[in-house]
């Protein structure tokens, strides 16, 4: 299952073509594609990716079908220089960058407050796959419930996670939810825009939803052959 907001959903629709039946869920719609793979559209943000995706999970569990992978894809911002504009980045690490708590000190994540998670990790192996496949750039991906906007805030993001390489607001909540679940998840943004001052008119998200159909269109032979067991 491919977990996406209605735009990149469209952009990934096109890397698989053919008839598809739409599945009506509890607040969530899913298109199950001819070539055997469901597109999902998860909404914006964590707390909205992560129910639409634990809906679609449990309503394949209880009818017998449970996922063995769910990929959650879409476009975001990229850290300049490593993730440039149109570049697409697969995870391998989702975290999310605001969970926590601010302090005298500095901003603590719920993990050195003593619960929770901040950070899920894909199959290495897989991931290894989709980059080499895709020509995907590999590094941290951080889930904000706020798009930076400021110099300041990017420089912030930065010192805390040094391997970020983009920032997006649903991976974290896909990852949660199939966590839950016991499925492996993958996340593959394509940057529409560099992290930092925010200027529309600097980005570029149709040449990043074109970057998003091209990783797809060369994403299935990778996912086809990955086993899970190559990662335990």
């Amino acid at each position: 299952m491919a977990t996406a907001v209605p735009a990149e959903r469209d952009a990934v629709a096109r890397a698989f073509p053919g008839t598809a039946e739409e599945v009506r869920l509890p607040g969530a719609r899913l298109l199950r594609t001819a070539a055997g793979y469901d597109l999902l559209a998860a909404g914006v943000g964590p707390a909205l990716a992560a129910a639409s995706t634990a809906a679609a999970l449990t309503a394949a569990a209880l009818a017998g079908r449970p996922y063995g992978l769910v990929v959650s894809a879409g476009i975001g911002g990229g850290f300049p220089p490593g993730a440039p504009l149109g570049s697409l980045v697969v995870a391998d690490a989702i975290t999310a960058a605001d969970l926590g708590a601010e302090t005298a000190e500095g901003f603590v994540p719920v993990t050195e407050l003593g619960f929770g998670t901040v950070t899920h990790r894909p199959p290495r192996q897989l991931v290894r796959a989709v980059s080499e496949a895709t020509g995907a750039r590999t590094g941290t991906v951080l889930t904000v419930s706020t798009v930076t906007g400021t110099a300041a805030r990017a420089d912030a993001l930065r010192a805390r996670h040094p391997r970020a390489l983009a920032e997006g607001m649903e991976g974290f909540g896909v990852a949660e939810a199939a966590a839950a679940h016991g499925v492996p998840v993958l996340e593959i943004r394509a940057v529409s825009n560099p992290v930092g001052p925010r200027d529309r008119a600097a980005w570029r998200i149709g040449e990043a939803l074109a970057a998003l159909t091209g990783g797809f269109g060369k994403l299935a032979p990778a996912l086809e052959s990955w086993n899970t067991y190559d990662d335990q």
